[in-house]
């Protein structure tokens, strides 16, 4: 019994924590994989809460077209106007849809990556570099599929509502209703192309960049452990990589996800009348927003997460 359990390779460990730490939890894989779903609901609400201005700037430069409908200078007058029209917590619209959305995608982003590395891990424990790259393309795909695409296609859409004159949602579920009255189901999944492009690109890039980044630091030694703050600078440099690998996708899932998305006849038609239209550089419209956003988002949220499984595994047996 001993000698089975010495060989044993614990399938669910997250890979930016040590099998000390945060990641050797009581309980068993299946008391590990609900904690890392309600740990997962909390960190995406913080983090929300706390970059949320910055999504919401960078979706409105990003639907902000070049012509008569341009409204926006730059990110400061975006802020300017938005605040001057509808005070501080203009910035907050559309907060509640990433709030509602939170738990689910964490739930579907972590369970299908230690899902997929039941089937990548290596005898020694280890992910390949192509095991790390596949693992996130996975939780990627499956986040943007049941839970990304719909909760960010409401999103925009709110956003995009409040640049009209007289905005018709009046609240989330208003909002919902409307948006599927009018467009069927189908129309909460507008861009899930492009939607499934983004969210696949940023966790294979960002899960690579993260175990790349401790096994390094590790040097050899799986029982090293890693400071909390070094486990944050390692969240933002792999968000740092998943914006400049991506921001062109993240452009044309937002609109085709926006309120003139029937413009475009598919994800290929938009990016071809953007780059007909407007140029290559409006690809990388937003970037500045994003990346401050996306680097603080995923430094904090690997940071935070680690930090609430350490509370966990002491009071959740």
């Amino acid at each position: 019994m001993s000698s089975r359990s010495g060989n044993f390779k614990n399938p669910f460990s997250r890979p930016w924590m040590t099998e000390t730490g945060a990641a050797a939890a009581a309980g068993g894989p299946g008391s590990i994989g609900l904690k890392g779903v309600v740990a997962g609901g909390i960190t995406g609400g913080i983090e929300i809460c706390i970059t949320f201005p910055t999504e919401y700037v960078k979706t409105q430069l990003q639907l902000d077209e070049k012509g008569g409908t341009k409204k926006y200078s730059g990110i400061w007058d975006c802020v300017r106007t938005t605040v001057k029209g509808h005070g501080v917590l203009g910035l907050y619209r559309g907060l509640s849809v990433l709030l509602y959305g939170s738990i689910p995608k964490s739930a579907v982003r972590f369970g299908v990556f230690e899902q997929a590395k039941l089937y990548m891990i290596t005898d020694n424990g280890t992910l390949t570099n192509t095991g790390k790259l596949a693992c996130g393309l996975a939780a990627g795909v499956a986040e943007a599929v049941f839970a990304v695409t719909p909760m960010e296609t409401v999103k925009v859409k709110f956003i995009n509502d409040m640049r009209m004159e007289k905005p018709r949602f009046k609240g989330f579920f208003h909002g919902v209703r409307t948006i599927v009255r009018e467009e069927g189901i189908g129309g909460v999944y507008k861009g899930v192309t492009a939607t499934i492009m983004k969210q696949g690109s940023n966790q294979a890039i960002r899960f690579f960049v993260v175990e790349s980044l401790r096994d390094w630091y590790k040097g050899g030694d799986r029982d090293k452990p890693v400071p909390k703050y070094i486990v944050g600078l390692f969240g933002g440099v792999a968000g740092a990589a998943s914006v400049f690998g991506n921001t062109p996708i993240d452009v044309v899932k937002t609109r085709m996800q926006g309120l003139e998305a029937a413009k475009y006849k598919s994800t290929w038609d938009c990016f071809i009348k953007t780059w007909k239209h407007e140029g290559p550089l409006a690809f990388y419209k937003g970037t500045v927003p994003r990346l401050s956003r996306v680097v603080f988002d995923v430094a904090i949220t690997f940071t935070i997460y680690d930090s609430i499984m350490d509370v966990f595994n002491y009071v959740w047996k």
